[in-house]
């Protein structure tokens, strides 16, 4: 059974950084791309960025590019996203995701059970 869990949220001024971090068990994690979404209250879930399974490309909303990072460690079933610069429309909860197809789709097959990013201004 695939299991996804993420951690690293937590409360950040407006200006400061976090890393979250999501860690994948139960299939071969190298062989799956991955995704971080967000959901903010009253908003739907949106698609933030997302790695290939060999970590060679990565894409990201125009929201968070140039400012948000992904990262994967296959060695440690690990996907990381490091976000800078947060501001206060950051604030929602972040959900990693695995997919066996484009990691810019929409199948995904699993998620994790999220983690809550709060900035305040």
């Amino acid at each position: 059974q695939v299991q996804l869990v993420e951690s690293g949220g937590g409360l950040v001024q407006a200006g400061g950084s976090l890393r979250l971090s999501c860690v994948a068990s139960g299939r071969t994690f190298s062989a799956y791309g991955m995704g971080w979404f967000r959901q903010a209250p009253g908003k739907e879930r949106e698609f933030v960025g997302g790695i290939t399974w060999f970590g060679g490309r990565t894409y990201y909303a125009d929201s968070v590019k140039g400012r948000f990072i992904i990262s994967r460690d296959n060695a440690k079933n690990t996907v990381y996203l490091q976000m800078n610069s947060l501001k206060p429309d950051d604030t929602a909860v972040y959900y990693c995701a695995q997919t066996t197809g484009d990691v810019r789709g929409s199948r995904y097959d699993y998620w994790g059970q999220g983690t809550q990013v709060t900035v305040s201004s």
